[in-house]
């Protein structure tokens, strides 16, 4: 018979990474939760409840169990960015059902509460994000870890490490560019 293929079974450090990723996963769970529920009221229109945005993030975040190493603002960033990524999805298949449903006007305060209020106008954002992203990374950055993550400006500072006045800063400018770039697509 000989010995039985392990070629499918996973390596020690990535059953490590796996465990490690449960573990953190488990310990931020509530604080995901609470934050689908924020990011989701922004979009009446949504589909997705708070568990099933977190379960779908995390379906997304255990194909890759080396984020299991990561430090907890960080997980909870890529957490962030998981969850956007799911919302977009789901609002791109809303959208495709409506094929042009309006203009986009997404409103960014002196808070970290822009609301996008439609499938269209978190797609909008997404890609003005995108785009920013290539112009300006940090500043697409901390719009990420603030709006989709719900990090204030000292967490976000810390989690880029960078001054706080540097996150104000790059906020912003980020906000401005933002606004502008919506409404020139709109």
């Amino acid at each position: 018979m000989g010995h039985p293929d392990r070629t499918n079974a996973p390596s020690d450090g990535e059953a490590n990474a796996r465990e490690n990723l449960d573990v953190i996963f488990s310990a931020t769970y509530e604080e995901l939760r609470r934050l689908a529920a924020s990011v989701r009221r922004s979009d009446p229109e949504a589909t997705l409840s708070p568990t099933a945005l977190v379960n779908e993030a995390w379906l997304k975040l255990s194909a890759t169990p080396q984020v299991g190493y990561a430090s907890h603002p960080h997980f909870r960033r890529i957490a962030a960015r998981a969850m956007r990524q799911v919302l977009i999805e789901a609002a791109r298949r809303r959208n495709a059902s409506k094929r042009g449903g309006g203009a986009a006007m997404v409103t960014f305060t002196d808070s970290n509460d822009a609301i996008p209020s439609t499938a269209a106008e978190l797609l909008a954002l997404n890609d003005a994000l995108e785009v920013l992203a290539q112009v300006n990374p940090r500043q697409a950055m901390v719009v990420e870890s603030r709006f989709f993550g719900g990090f204030d400006v000292a967490e976000t500072a810390e989690l880029l490490r960078v001054s706080e006045a540097t996150i104000l800063r790059d906020w912003r400018a980020a906000r401005a560019w933002l606004a502008r770039e919506l409404r020139a697509t709109s």
